[in-house]
């Protein structure tokens, strides 16, 4: 009777790279596969569609302005979750936009619900 054998993929563990990498203090690597792609171009976007939300940028698809307020306080409370969970994994470029971000998006937000 013939045996069959079987091959298993070997799976290597490179998260220790990343421990080393942060306990000396370098920024954690971004992704090669694209490099447009980062944290601060997500924060970005998020940002974009919580103006859109507000009222303040239209909608590409129909350029039309819209103030959706809920869709703006869960973009909102997104960001804020973002920050809470990337707290000591960001880039200096990276806390900057939040610091700056945020607050920015929260006065808007109560700006328009005061209106």
């Amino acid at each position: 009777m013939e045996e069959k054998v079987r091959f298993t993929e070997k799976k290597i563990d490179q998260s220790w790279k990343e421990t080393v990498a942060r306990e000396k203090g370098e920024p954690p690597a971004e992704p090669a596969s694209n490099p447009s792609l980062t944290l601060a171009t997500f924060f970005s976007s998020l940002g974009v569609q919580t103006l859109m939300h507000l009222g303040e940028l239209p909608y590409p698809e129909t350029q039309e302005h819209r103030l959706d307020l809920e869709a703006a306080k869960e973009t909102i409370d997104l960001l804020i979750l973002l920050e809470a969970k990337t707290k000591g994994n960001r880039t200096e470029e990276e806390d900057k936009l939040l610091k700056d971000l945020l607050p920015e998006l929260q006065m808007k937000f109560v700006a328009k619900v005061s209106a």
